[in-house]
């Protein structure tokens, strides 16, 4: 049986679409015995790092691209004429086609494109290419399926025209043709277009590849999508099931007919497609290098005065600090424990090469407080650090309140190659964030620092509220009677961390249901084995596996990141279009293995409130 290679996958990055988290597509492949696999999530790539980590240890070979979104007018026409949008798979042969990706994503979500999702036009991708991505087009709703469609000529004319168009785009050697049949059986339009990518690939000599649209993992994860695709279309499973019914139009009705939509085994894909289709993917799969896209901590240069460099200058402040707080206002028997305290952290931080990070934080804060805004004293593990308090980023003594410096920081933490960064809460007054993020900019460069996006999640009440929503048999009011004795994630944290480290798998919902019987055993309780049972017990199982999915994305509250090269080079800058603004479009963990610098500034109204009060005083009102 010949190899194949999935290069047509979505995770639940692909929003309330795709399902499947890459650990789980990690572990598919594995299950199958595919070498390689390729994300390929609708107009993003905010999954690739967590998608790359999670293949690289399971020994699978990552390939990392994007489905993005083409407009077949120029894409900065925004009008409804020009709001249909087209498929287009792209995938990065190597490093620099990875950065490629990162470039073409950005400009995709640049303002004069972004148009209700991103997009590019073919002319702007072509100029946007440098011969390091690979693309696929073919399946249903891809640009040559939908120019074959719409077209007036033969389907084999236009087909001819709109490769040879593609070919310049791409270039001959990057350009390949896609054929899919995984829903032959419910789609019998998906036949007719394989039919007419494979006669266009003789005529045209394009090899065409096989691949499945995975928007899950297993055939049995389809039920499971399904609520997802039912919480995007704010609807139900009655309302879906009742208009298919009537043979009224259902969005993304291919999801709701079939379970096809997953990673198809090798038994499963030699069953529909020829040797030459599989052996094409290898061939695919052999253009696109293995390569490493993590980085060290990219930390912008922090001009210190003449003479110093960053590790100097970081000990010259500790000195300054040390006369200042420490000389003549602790007892000279303590000394002792400073000194040895202030030497041990400035070995691990120094060692770790952070002595930039401090001086940036420094700054922040000084800037602050130079406008006589009020920042907070400091909090959190960032407290534990002495380094922090002789420097004036916090007001607290660790060693007086016996602080752990461990508890914020240790050389541990760190890897080889891999830098963990520590981790310093900045509170400033809720209405001057703004202000103290432009001075970010303006101090290391407009195009080097961003806000961040985070993603929401399907989380344990709000997981079990939905699929009961979904399958809309039980009232809201029991669906709160029942979800009321499921608590937030916050109020257990520490027994979902146990739990993970116990088991693998960190569930609210099954806390609860280990820890409240008595008010879940009506509707589901955890039997002798282990397994769940009750009335609801199918709901509470698919509730579990839908814990931890992504759902929707925003502006993180206090994530800011810096960089030492223009963002746009080094991750993914995406359209926030509740907020009107362009922001860094990873996650913060996933930034900081791309070598993103993050820090937290976080707007605290009750600095507001003392800022007011102190004011008032001083005038003496």
């Amino acid at each position: 049986m010949k190899k194949y290679i999935p290069l047509h996958v979505h995770s639940h990055y692909s929003l309330l679409d795709g399902l499947s988290k890459p650990a789980q597509i990690a572990q598919r492949c594995v299950d199958i015995g595919v070498e390689s696999c390729a994300i390929t999530d609708h107009g993003t790539i905010s999954g690739a790092v967590q998608f790359y980590q999670a293949m690289k240890s399971k020994n699978i070979k990552p390939v990392l691209g994007c489905e993005i979104y083409v407009s077949h007018q120029d894409s900065t026409i925004k009008s409804k004429e020009n709001s249909k949008l087209s498929h287009f798979l792209l995938l990065s042969k190597n490093l620099k086609g990875w950065k490629n990706l990162i470039e073409i994503v950005s400009e995709s979500n640049m303002i004069e494109n972004f148009y209700r999702k991103p997009r590019l036009d073919l002319d702007k991708l072509k100029n946007l290419l440098d011969g390091n991505i690979i693309g696929i087009c073919g399946h249903l709703g891809s640009y040559l399926s939908d120019i074959l469609t719409q077209s007036k000529d033969t389907v084999t004319k236009t087909g001819v025209e709109t490769i040879a168009r593609l070919k310049d785009v791409f270039g001959s050697d990057n350009f390949f043709l896609e054929s899919q049949l995984m829903d032959r059986e419910y789609s019998p339009e998906q036949i007719e277009l394989t039919n007419h990518i494979r006669e266009l690939s003789e005529i045209t000599n394009t090899k065409a590849i096989c691949t499945p649209d995975a928007h899950y993992c297993t055939k049995d994860d389809a039920v499971d999508q399904r609520i997802l695709l039912c919480n995007n279309l704010k609807t139900t499973l009655i309302n879906i099931n009742q208009k298919m019914l009537n043979n009224e139009d259902v969005p993304m009705s291919c999801f709701f007919k079939s379970d096809n939509f997953h990673i198809l085994s090798p038994e499963e894909i030699s069953e529909l497609h020829s040797e030459e289709e599989i052996e094409n993917t290898n061939y695919v799969n052999s253009l696109c290098e293995s390569y490493d896209i993590l980085d060290e901590p990219l930390l912008p240069d922090f001009e210190c005065p003449t003479g110093f460099n960053p590790a100097e200058y970081l000990r010259e402040l500790c000195r300054h600090g040390w006369r200042k707080k420490i000389e003549h206002q602790i007892p000279k028997e303590q000394h002792s424990k400073y000194v040895d305290r202030i030497k041990y952290e400035l070995d691990v931080l120094q060692g770790a090469h952070l002595s930039s990070y401090f001086l940036i934080v420094r700054d922040i804060v000084d800037h602050v407080r130079q406008q006589e805004w009020l920042p907070g004293p400091g909090r959190g593990s960032a407290a534990g650090c002495l380094v922090s308090y002789l420097i004036g980023i916090t007001a607290i003594d660790p060693i007086k309140y016996e602080l752990i410096f461990e508890r914020f920081y240790n050389a541990g933490r760190n890897t080889k190659g891999r830098i963990s960064m520590p981790d310093i809460d900045v509170d400033v007054p809720i209405n001057k964030r703004e202000a103290v993020i432009s001075y970010i900019k303006d101090r290391y460069g407009e195009q080097k620092v961003s806000q961040m996006i985070t993603f929401n999640t399907m989380k344990g009440r709000g997981a079990l509220k939905e699929v009961l929503r979904v399958y809309g048999n039980i009232s809201f009011d029991e669906m709160n009677k029942i979800t009321k004795f499921i608590p937030d994630e916050a109020k257990i944290a520490d027994e979902l961390q146990e739990m993970k480290e116990d088991t693998g798998e960190a569930s609210i919902i099954r806390w609860s249901l280990e820890n409240n019987v008595d008010k879940l055993k009506d509707w589901c309780y955890i039997n002798s084995k282990g397994e769940l049972e009750g009335p609801l017990s199918r709901r509470f199982e698919q509730a579990i596996r839908l814990e931890g999915t992504k759902s929707n994305q925003s502006k993180h509250a206090a994530g800011v990141v810096i960089s030492s090269e223009n963002l746009k080079t080094v991750c993914p800058m995406i359209y926030d279009a509740k907020n009107k603004q362009t922001i860094a479009g990873m996650e913060m963990q996933d930034l900081e293995s791309l070598g993103v610098i993050k820090f937290d500034i976080l707007g605290v109204a009750m600095l507001d409130k003392v800022m007011n009060i102190s004011q008032t005083l001083k005038n003496g009102e």
